[in-house]
């Protein structure tokens, strides 16, 4: 992991802990942390860091992370620790970034022509800043060959998570989660957000009605016209409204809403039959198709890893 003033503390020592967990649970990992020159460094929060030397010092890594800090994406990158990227990334296997360590990365051209993501904040940002990187704004964390990238912070957990996954399988990684007493894992396609807080408050009174009743109750019927029904407008008119304020179709909402009770249904031990039927989705295929078209993985796959965290927790 590379280190560097005003680096934000919890991305990286989110990460150092599955890794460091990892190795304490058998892991074949050698974990160091550098800086640019070799110094100590101060967090944002004020922390002093010791670190283990400079990055200069090391064979060629396995695996390059670089943790995010609140001035990368307002202030460009020093060029020691520019420096220290581009070098290192060019023997690593992989190269990871936490949250806002995305922009040190697209400034030193390693998401050209690639999908990353960043905090949801600075979504946009990146994407004005570097037009070459097809940005996903809702996801936990991306993989694009060897380049990975995550959200903010606690996805920071999901990315390493993954990581270990990958290099030491499955097992590992539940034992890891489950130390950690967190989840394994959320998908890298899960939405940062609930459909409620990523959903604009709607100005018009008539639309704020249909969709607390979604909400409120993701199962019940609410096929278009049952929809305009409940608040006296027409099928085109309700369609419009939701164009218009929401920036999507009523069938696409009720649908992010049935998937979101599904998936809080499968992390609580329900099985995939009953979260297809008590969301409102119907059928397991139902379910399961909504499940790989948002979340890239399975309805059993997703119960798995809550419920084999949960039993360890």
């Amino acid at each position: 992991m590379l280190a560097y003033d005003g680096v934000r503390l919890l991305d990286l020592t989110a990460v150092l802990e599955v890794f460091s967990t990892a190795v304490g649970l058998g892991g074949r990992y050698e974990v160091t942390l550098r800086s640019p020159t070799g110094d100590p460094v101060t967090a944002a929060s004020g922390t002093r860091l010791l670190v283990d030397g400079c990055y200069r010092d090391l064979a060629p890594v396995d695996t390059l992370v670089i943790p995010g800090g609140p001035r990368l994406p307002h202030t460009p990158t020093g060029p020691e620790l520019l420096a220290a990227i581009t070098d290192a990334s060019r023997s690593a296997r992989r190269v990871a970034s936490v949250c806002t360590g995305a922009f040190v990365l697209a400034q030193a051209g390693l998401l050209d022509g690639r999908r990353a993501t960043t905090h949801w904040r600075h979504t946009g940002r990146l994407a004005r800043a570097y037009p070459s990187v097809t940005v996903e704004p809702d996801a936990i964390y991306v993989r694009d060959g060897a380049v990975v990238t995550s959200a903010g912070v606690s996805a920071g957990l999901d990315l390493a998570l993954a990581l270990v996954e990958e290099d030491e399988g499955a097992d590992l990684a539940r034992e890891v989660a489950r130390d950690l007493v967190v989840f394994l894992q959320r998908p890298g396609g899960q939405s940062q957000f609930s459909v409620a807080s990523r959903t604009l408050r709607p100005r018009r009174d008539d639309l704020r009605q249909v969709i607390d009743a979604v909400m409120a109750d993701p199962a019940a019927d609410h096929a278009l016209p049952a929809m305009a029904a409940r608040v006296n407008v027409s099928v085109r008119h309700l369609t419009r409204l939701f164009r218009d304020e929401l920036g999507t179709t009523p069938a696409a909402f009720v649908e992010s809403a049935r998937l979101e009770a599904a998936q809080s249904m499968l992390e609580s031990g329900e099985s995939v039959t009953a979260a297809a039927q008590r969301s409102g989705l119907g059928s397991d295929e139902s379910l399961r198709r909504a499940f790989l078209r948002h979340l890239g993985v399975t309805p059993s796959a997703y119960r798995a890893r809550f419920r084999t965290s949960a039993r360890g927790a």
